[in-house]
C-alpha cells in the first residue's frame, strides 16, 4: 500500500505543497539580459532542483526542457514530480542505463530542446561535477548555464544533497548565468570550471 502511494499519490501531493510555499515568496529573477533561441545544457545541484522549474519558465517561458532523472525508484518519483511542472524526463545514470541517456540527452539537444543535469546526483558527493555533463556539452557543441535558487528561509533535509526546500514567506533569488562552452578542455579542467561557477551562488 505504502508503495503504492508513493508511486501514484507522493509526486501530486508534493506537487500542490511546491506550489503553495513558493506563492507565498517574494520571487527575485537574476537572468541574463540577452536572450537566444539556442538549446543549452542547464547545470543545477541535486538538493536545489525543486526550484528550477520557476527559474526555467520565467527565462524560457515556450521552452521544452527534459531532465535527465536516475532509473531507481526515488527517480521515477521526480520523473513524475517535474512531469506535473512541464518538465520531461531522459532516465538513466552513469551507473544505471548510461548509453541510453547519453544518447537520448544528445538526441534532445539536437531537436532544440534543452536538457538539465544534476552533476553530483544521483548519489553524490555534494557539490561534486561528474564527467557527464562535460561529455554530453563536448559531443553536442551545446553551451552550458549554471540554474541557481537562494532562499532566505528554508529546510534543509538531512540528506546527501542537503536537500533545501524553502520555507513560506520569504524571498527567493533565481540566478541563471550566462551561457559557456567547455569545449576543448580537458575532463578534470572543465569539471573544475563548472563547479567554479555552480559554486558562485550556492548555498553552504
Amino acid at each position: 500500500m505504502w508503495k503504492l502511494f508513493k508511486k501514484k499519490f507522493a509526486p501530486y501531493l508534493l506537487y500542490v505543497v511546491v506550489k503553495l510555499i513558493y506563492a507565498t515568496n517574494k520571487k527575485v529573477y537574476h537572468h541574463p539580459k540577452k536572450y537566444d533561441k539556442q538549446a543549452f545544457i542547464i547545470c543545477m545541484w541535486h538538493g536545489d532542483l525543486m526550484s528550477q522549474p520557476y527559474n526555467y519558465f520565467t527565462f524560457r517561458k515556450d521552452g521544452i526542457v527534459k531532465a535527465m532523472i536516475s532509473e531507481n525508484r526515488d527517480g521515477e518519483i521526480i520523473a513524475k514530480l517535474v512531469e506535473n511542472f512541464g518538465i520531461g524526463s531522459v532516465r538513466g545514470s552513469s551507473s544505471k542505463g548510461a548509453a541510453k541517456v547519453f544518447l537520448s540527452a544528445l538526441r534532445e539537444l539536437k531537436d532544440g530542446n534543452d536538457v538539465a543535469i544534476t552533476p553530483d546526483g544521483p548519489r553524490g558527493p555534494r557539490y561534486s561535477v561528474a564527467d557527464g555533463i562535460v561529455t554530453i556539452s563536448q559531443k553536442s557543441g551545446k553551451d552550458i548555464r549554471c540554474f541557481n535558487a537562494v532562499p532566505t528561509k528554508y529546510w534543509q533535509f538531512k540528506s546527501w544533497d542537503k536537500f533545501v526546500l524553502p520555507k513560506p514567506f520569504g524571498r527567493i533569488d533565481f540566478y541563471i548565468s550566462e551561457p559557456f562552452s567547455v569545449q576543448g578542455l580537458e575532463l578534470e579542467d572543465a569539471k573544475n570550471i563548472i563547479k567554479q561557477r555552480m559554486l558562485i551562488h550556492s548555498l553552504k
